[in-house]
């Protein structure tokens, strides 16, 4: 069988989703967002305290969270308060639940699958 290297274009929630799963793809991340969870916000050093981890380990996580969305971080000199993104994390949420409860059809991943479906609809 050939395969062509050709580019695929994934629906806009099916790539968020990725990046999302992505930056939950270490435990250090996931006990931060479990921590910043209990909290209303705390700040790179507070987290330091709280994880047996170097502060350049855990700006390094933060970093990835932030990158994702899922985090939001204020600059207060000399320090960075760092909170939950609401809107991102409750959307986060709504992708994990679909995936695991299978309510959107594997074969509509991406764009070029979803417009082939319209075009059978209409």
């Amino acid at each position: 069988m050939k395969r062509t290297l050709q580019h695929i274009e994934y629906r806009e929630d099916t790539e968020e989703l990725a990046r999302f799963a992505k930056a939950l793809g270490h435990p250090t991340r996931i006990a931060i967002l479990r921590h910043l969870e209990s909290q209303a916000c705390c700040f790179t050093g507070d987290l330091v305290d709280v994880f047996p981890l170097a502060q350049s380990t855990v700006s390094q996580h933060l970093k990835e969270l932030k990158n994702a969305g899922l985090i939001q971080g204020e600059v207060k000199p000399p320090k960075v308060r760092y909170c939950i993104n609401q809107e991102n994390w409750n959307k986060a949420k709504i992708l994990f639940n679909s995936l695991f409860n299978h309510t959107r059809s594997y074969s509509l991943d991406t764009k070029q699958s979803e417009d082939k479906h319209a075009d059978k609809t209409n």
